[in-house]
């Protein structure tokens, strides 16, 4: 399949880290581009940051308008009705996005896949089925995506992939209450999530970033 485009932020020459960082509904790959310098401290190796933009498709949701999206929203129940097919062919590009990353030199275990709402839910259904172990998983605002057949499609090779998940308490659009169904559906299959819950709404904050910075500091240091 064709890559998606992408934005790219490299912290050093030859990198050999790679950050995939997919946006959410209707922002493109430039939405997280400036969090990098605010992230990333001067002690970790070289990083590629990738920040691929979604498709543009109608999204039901919002009266059919085409915009990007990871995959197409049906109800505002977010757990029901899902566009599995739409989500499986977002794995797929980031399978293949993935892949661009081994070509370029940079191995499956330094490969860490984050997303935000829509792109936090691909983030999470990619990595835990990927036949290779990755670094981690990063998931903002999101929920669990395509959580019924999980049990039986996951990869034994991410069972122990570090999770990082944070989520507002305030979230108009993914439901606290979703965010704590999904990470016991995924501790119920073993998975150990590392959950942060900030006082904000659908959105990022400076204490989340700090956060993950720390989590991202214990697996690149040294």
């Amino acid at each position: 399949m064709s890559l998606l485009p992408t934005v790219e932020r490299e912290t050093g020459t030859d990198p050999t880290h790679s950050v995939i960082w997919l946006h959410g509904l209707g922002a493109d790959g430039n939405d997280f581009a400036p969090i990098v310098p605010e992230l990333v401290s001067p002690q970790w190796p070289a990083l590629r940051f990738v920040f691929p933009h979604a498709p543009v498709r109608p999204v039901t949701i919002n009266g059919g308008m085409p915009m990007r999206a990871w995959y197409d929203i049906l109800g505002f129940d977010l757990l029901s009705r899902q566009d599995a097919t739409g989500m499986r062919a977002s794995v797929e590009a980031v399978e293949a996005l993935i892949a661009r990353e081994h070509e370029r030199g940079v191995p499956g275990e330094r490969i860490v896949l984050a997303g935000f709402s829509q792109g936090g839910a691909i983030a999470l259904a990619a990595g835990l089925r990927h036949a290779q172990r990755l670094a981690g998983i990063v998931a903002l605002s999101t929920y669990l995506p395509l959580a019924d057949t999980l049990a039986t499609e996951r990869s034994p090779a991410n069972a122990q992939a570090p999770i990082f998940w944070g989520h507002g308490t305030m979230d108009p659009v993914v439901a606290l209450q979703r965010g704590l169904d999904s990470r016991a559906a995924l501790e119920a299959l073993g998975y150990a999530v590392d959950w942060h819950t900030y006082p904000m709404p659908h959105s990022v904050c400076a204490e989340e970033i700090a956060d993950l910075r720390r989590w991202f500091d214990a697996r690149l240091a040294g």
